[in-house]
């Protein structure tokens, strides 16, 4: 694939981030505009590999086939490789831009070179296919007269959806908040994910035949509350793909009390009110001028500094439990695994760049919070620790903050969907579906993405849609 010798003749390059500083003026995305000849050398840096690590399980959970869209970008061939490209993902536009690529740290150049920019490229394709009009609604099998009713409209949902809804099937797909999109509308922040191109796969889906309902909380009690029995009875089959959205807390004393949020919260209300208005009805946790420190690394945590900043936060701190990652990998960490390597991200550049030092401090964990006799938050007490986690002692130190922002990953979906149905439990709390099955203990009630297997990326939850999609077909039907 792509040119014999490329991979000798030409290094890694990326198609570069908007400057730091003027981006941090805005919630635009933070990507520049894509650079063909660039992306068509990294396409030629494809290695002819034997075994393809990139699509192995290591590599791509939706096993993209990529190897034969670098070639066809090395060539040109836009068009083709588009096709290529969706025939593995439903939504290459939205991975092309937030997922970590697995894909590039299975990459066999990456054994001893920097490896193949393959989400640059993925991105573009998908980008130059919306360009040029190739992107249209695809045509629906015959009408089957099923009806399966999909609860959650994040990626999970959005994929069984539309692979559902390709089959012939009538399906419906109940979202709690006002927009649809799931994760991918209000827990990924405009600057990292725009959503008019949410919007716009949600258009296509719809030109394909999919229902969506907003403002249905399924299972819920209050004025939005969909009932679960009913709409048990009325449809043949039902996804839960509700995600993970039980947010782990920090329970140490003076928790509770204004000033300290979960990150979610934090980043939904500022995406809807941009949404709305534009921030302007002030209905959003405002960071301006405000000492912020955000608890928990990860991609969420980065988002909360990157929002953060845009607010105009006084100052800013990022505390991580986990020590400082090595500069390169370990010998506990091999080639093909995701390197655990240290990496600076979006919102750690900013933050450097408008306050001089990267924001993050490792191997530190909170103790307790400080509040006034009013209650409003002073700051933070922590200690360090050691590789386990033990804490180190005289190591306690104050930290002023106005605002915290706890980013410590999610402990499984919440219940009260799967408690009325009888939904059995797996030991993490999460639904109990066998991976490939993706049925649960109760009858036509299926169960993919974040809240059968927990947290996970974007990536590896368009896959198990379209999976679990693949089993209801069958289950429907006696086959797919």
């Amino acid at each position: 694939m792509g040119k014999p010798t490329g991979f000798k003749e030409f290094a890694r390059e990326t198609e570069p981030y908007r400057d730091a500083m003027a981006r941090l003026v805005d919630f635009q995305e933070i990507y520049s505009g894509h650079q063909e000849p660039l992306l068509a050398t990294q396409g030629a840096r494809c290695m002819d590999c034997g075994v393809p690590f990139c699509q192995s399980e290591d590599g791509c959970p939706v096993y993209n086939l990529i190897p034969e869209w670098n070639d066809l970008v090395y060539k040109g061939k836009w068009k083709e490789a588009l096709d290529r490209l969706h025939k593995t993902n439903n939504f290459p536009e939205f991975t092309g831009r937030v997922c970590p690529a697995p894909c590039e740290g299975a990459c066999v150049l990456g054994i001893n070179e920097p490896p193949v920019a393959i989400k640059n490229i993925e991105c573009a394709i998908a980008d130059k296919g919306f360009e040029m009009g190739w992107v249209t609604a695809r045509p629906r099998a015959a009408d089957t007269g099923r009806k399966v009713a999909v609860i959650g409209s994040g990626p999970a949902g959005l994929a069984a959806a539309e692979q559902l809804g390709l089959q012939g099937h009538r399906v419906t797909v109940y979202e709690r908040d006002d927009r649809i999109g799931g994760l991918l509308m209000y827990g990924i922040p405009n600057m990292k994910l725009e959503k008019r191109l949410v919007d716009r796969r949600v258009g296509l889906l719809r030109e394909q035949g999919v229902e969506f309902v907003v403002d249905a909380d399924v299972g819920g009690r209050g004025g939005n509350a969909v009932d679960l029995e009913r709409l048990l009875d009325e449809n043949d089959a039902l996804l839960l793909a509700t995600g993970a959205t039980m947010p782990r807390d920090l329970k140490i004393p003076l928790r509770d009390g204004p000033g300290v949020h979960f990150a979610m919260e934090f980043l939904l209300r500022n995406t809807k009110s941009l949404l709305d208005s534009n921030l302007a009805d002030g209905n959003y946790i405002d960071a301006q001028g405000k000492d912020v420190i955000v608890i928990g690394g990860g991609d969420t945590g980065t988002d909360c500094i990157g929002t953060s900043l845009r607010h105009g936060c006084r100052s800013m701190v990022n505390f991580e439990i986990m020590p400082k990652p090595p500069g390169d990998r370990g010998p506990d960490n091999p080639w093909p695994q995701w390197p655990i390597i240290f990496r600076v991200d979006y919102g750690h550049e900013e933050s450097a760049r408008k306050f001089g030092s990267d924001p993050r401090v490792y191997s530190i964990s909170g103790k307790e919070f400080v509040r006034g006799e009013d209650g409003r938050l002073r700051g933070i007490v922590t200690v360090e620790v050691d590789s386990q986690f033990r804490e180190i002692p005289d190591t306690r130190k104050f930290w002023q903050a106005d605002l915290v922002l706890l980013s410590m990953g999610f402990l499984g979906p919440e219940h009260y969907v799967s408690e009325p149905l009888g939904v059995e439990l797996d030991q993490r709390s999460n639904y109990r579906a066998q991976f490939g099955d993706f049925r649960t203990n109760v009858g036509k009630v299926f169960a993919a993405g974040d809240c059968r297997r927990g947290q996970s990326l974007v990536v590896r939850a368009i896959h198990e849609g379209r999976l679990a999609a693949d089993r209801i077909d069958c289950f429907l039907n006696g086959q797919s």
